[in-house]
């Protein structure tokens, strides 16, 4: 629990500066909708005959006019995409943080065991990422009041479950890289992150390429797919728990075994 209370302190700023910017965008987002409603038909009609464009951001699939729509295909996309690098960018640093600033040596002198220390990061990790979360909620459901509209609450909720997920298992991956890593990789986990989002674009447009959604954990927090009626993603999602649960039992067996520099 201590170690818990240390890096949500540490990891505080970091987590208020992305939880802002990526809330503030969407709900931002949100409120400017009622500006452009009218304008976003005629929009919309174009969008949809673009081609892969169109099916590369699911405009093909809602339409823009409507605030359910507009949500799916331009919003979820900021906060797909910037939640993903803030737990990324979290994941990577929790551990090999400690061998970077030589703070390893302190953590060996308290009475707790490696898998204690990797455990509790974890945990730290997982509280991060539901509390950015929540509050970018918050703040979406701000905005709605705000503009006096209603969106489906079934496929909301259902979106931004999938999208909590994708976010744990995109933040494990990295996390299982700060267990391996002597350094910070925030680079190669923000990069991890946009080349999932590439890859899910990639498997939109080309059918050849549609194997890819079984690598990329964005392809099942399609906004659009699930707002369109879509198939459901639930078997992608457990693949992604799967994904999710291996890449930390790795990252605990290799953290315990490995050497620590000092």
């Amino acid at each position: 629990m201590t170690l818990l209370k240390q890096e949500w302190k540490m990891n505080f700023k970091s987590l208020l500066i992305w939880t802002l910017c990526v809330g503030l965008c969407c709900s931002g987002c949100i409120l400017l909708f009622e500006s452009v409603a009218e304008s976003m038909e005629e929009m919309g009609q174009m969008f949809t005959q673009m081609g892969n464009f169109s099916a590369a951001f699911g405009m093909d699939k809602v339409s823009i006019a409507t605030l359910a729509g507009f949500y799916a295909t331009q919003i979820s996309i900021i906060f797909l995409v910037g939640g993903a690098m803030f737990a990324a960018m979290t994941g990577a640093v929790l551990l090999s943080k400690e061998e970077e600033g030589h703070t390893m040596e302190f953590l060996h002198t308290m009475p707790v065991s490696r898998t204690y220390i990797y455990l509790w990061k974890y945990v730290a990790l997982l509280l991060l990422i539901l509390v950015f979360n929540l509050v970018c909620i918050g703040l979406d459901i701000i905005g709605f009041l705000v503009i006096g509209e209603e969106i489906a609450m079934a496929e909301y909720v259902e979106y931004h479950v999938l999208a909590l997920v994708m976010q744990i298992e995109v933040g494990s991956i990295c996390y299982l890289i700060s267990a391996v890593c002597r350094r910070k990789q925030i680079g190669m986990a923000l990069g991890l992150a946009v080349f999932f989002y590439l890859m899910d674009i990639m498997c939109n447009i080309v059918p050849d390429l549609e194997f890819l959604k079984f690598f990329t954990p964005f392809y099942y927090a399609n906004a659009a797919e699930i707002y369109s009626g879509g198939d459901s993603r639930m078997g992608l999602m457990l693949i992604g728990l799967a994904v999710t649960v291996f890449v930390v039992i790795l990252g605990g067996v290799v953290y315990k075994k490995r050497d620590m520099a000092a």
